[in-house]
Parts: structure tokens; sequence; C-alpha cells
């Protein structure tokens, strides 16, 4: 799938209002129906998405770090945690630890990522549509259809294949 990021927002936000009602609907689905046709829609979807083209989420958003994420990363500069939080991350109002700005400082102008290897868990399962126990996140995702291109997709035909 081509990815048009010229109106991916404006898609997203004339969809929202649709997506909102949908998902308190689906909520009601068994979990496990909607975890297979979730993963299911995802799997198609990653078929066809190139994320190097996009890397929207990786210029907009900033992943939650964890601790495991700092140490790993840290590792990989050869830096104590300490340092590297002081360098690259933050406590934001929720106590979480992010990025001071977007994009992301490991962002390459070619859309790789410098520290893919070591990125966090965060960056790792984004957009979250192929998460078990999927019914827990439906706010989460509703706010990933106006950053990933993908999420959204992956809404679209979810609708398409388990109607509510």
């Amino acid at each position: 799938m081509k990815i048009d990021l010229s109106n991916h927002l404006q898609r997203a936000k004339a969809a929202k209002k649709a997506n909102k009602k949908y998902f308190a609907r689906l909520a009601k689905r068994p979990p496990a129906v909607l975890d297979r046709a979730v993963r299911a829609q995802h799997e198609q979807v990653f078929a066809e998405v190139d994320c190097l083209e996009c890397a929207n989420c990786c210029k907009t958003t900033s992943p939650i770090w964890r601790d495991k994420d700092i140490d790993r990363a840290a590792r990989e500069f050869k830096m104590h945690p300490a340092d590297f939080i002081e360098k690259y991350l933050y406590r934001d109002a929720d106590g979480d630890y992010v990025f001071h700005a977007a994009p992301c400082p490991f962002l390459g102008t070619d859309n790789y990522c410098s520290i893919y290897e070591s990125r966090p868990n965060a960056c790792r399962e984004y957009p979250h549509t192929d998460r078990k126990q999927f019914h827990r996140i439906l706010n989460l995702t509703l706010k990933n259809t106006e950053i990933c291109p993908a999420a959204l997709e992956i809404v679209k035909r979810l609708q398409q294949v388990l109607p509510v």
C-alpha cells in the first residue's frame, strides 16, 4: 500500500467520530473473536506497508521508555543510564520517560532507526494492533489512527470484516 501522508491526518480526523462509535460497539464483542480479527487485518496491512516510507510515529510522537529500554539503549551507547536520560529524556506529567522533543533523535533522514536493535518496546510493538486483549486498547488505537496510516487502514478493514 502506498502511504499518502499528505492527507492522512485529514482522513483520520474525518473518520474519528465513526471509529469511536464503532469501537464502543466493538468492545462488546468476545475478546478472542476481536483479537483474531484484528490480528488478521494487522498481518494483511503490514504485508503491504513499508513503515520506512512513512515513519510518522518517529517524526511526531515519543515512545514511553521503561527502565529496561533505557538500560538497553544506554548500553549500546556505552553510557550510564542516568546520562542517557539526561541527554535524551524527561519525565512527562504521567511520570513516564519520553523524548525531549520530536522527531526521534535516532531517526535518520532515510527513516531508518539508528538504534533499531535497542529501540524501546513501545517502538517494537507500535501501533499495537497485533496485541492480545485488543479490547483494552481501543482508545489508544483510536489515537494511533491519527499518527499511523497502517492503524487507520487496519480499523477501516476491520469494519468491513467485523461489522457491529
